[in-house]
């Protein structure tokens, strides 16, 4: 597929989703594509998914009817935790053409440009969760009020009844620097409140590989956050009970 084609975005989900969606769209729109509103006919449809609960699995189901609808010659492209978890299920989808796991979510430029209408069935592109390193930056803009920032992905909690360390892997975040870099980017084009986000804020710290811990903690990054100036406001979401720190609050 060549530059120059349009591209829409949908997500389901949680506030990570919704920036690393953001951040997909920018680099789309860095490869040469054009980013329209998802209720306008366009060349390509990503629906960034959710896989919590049941009916996340289904309004995926629904989008991409509505969209064959919409623009039956159109590229559809699922991605998101739903996608990691069961790709062959919505490989078998009729109407998807790329299914793209973890792993490979930021390479959709990549797999766009290789892509073709004429195959009979989706191409499926994932891996075992377990396999899946490194941390991929992320943030909303020109979305919403307030921006969220992704400082940290994965959990290593591995509880029995939900599926988050299956989809998103083991507990891994961002750098310090990378984060107050971000942070002053967002503050040179106006943003006032960042809604820090993670799956598991109170992890912070665990390195691109998982296993290997930074000398850094939440705690410190709030610290630094708190001395950086040029944001009004910080929100803290999904953040565990027993990693509340008396230093945090």
């Amino acid at each position: 597929m060549q530059s120059g084609k349009s591209i829409a975005f949908h997500t389901l989900g949680c506030k990570l989703n919704f920036s690393e969606t953001s951040t997909l769209g920018r680099m789309m729109e860095q490869e040469g594509f054009v980013k329209k509103p998802f209720d306008e006919e366009a060349d390509v449809y990503v629906i960034n998914t959710c896989s919590v609960t049941d009916n996340a699995d289904k309004e995926c189901r629904q989008i991409v009817r509505r969209i064959q609808r919409r623009a039956p010659e159109a590229m559809v492209v699922i991605t998101g935790c739903y996608a990691q978890l069961k790709p062959e299920e919505i490989a078998g989808i009729e109407g998807v053409d790329l299914v793209l796991g973890a792993s490979e979510k930021f390479n959709l430029a990549r797999h766009l440009h290789q892509l073709t209408k004429s195959k009979a069935r989706a191409e499926v592109y994932s891996c075992d969760i377990e396999t899946v390193e490194g941390f991929h930056s992320s943030y909303s803009v020109n979305d919403r009020t307030r921006v969220f920032l992704k400082v940290q992905d994965g959990c290593d909690y591995n509880c029995s009844f939900c599926t988050i360390p299956l989809a998103r892997g083991h507990s891994r975040s961002d750098s310090i620097a990378v984060v107050l870099a971000n942070v002053r980017e967002l503050a040179q084009a106006g943003t006032k409140e960042i809604v820090l986000t993670g799956i598991n804020l109170g992890d912070f710290g665990k390195g691109d590989m998982g296993g290997k811990q930074r000398e850094e903690s939440f705690y410190e990054l709030v610290q630094a956050l708190d001395g950086a100036g040029g944001i009004e406001r910080y929100r803290i979401s999904s953040i565990e009970p027993n990693l509340l720190t008396n230093g945090i609050i």
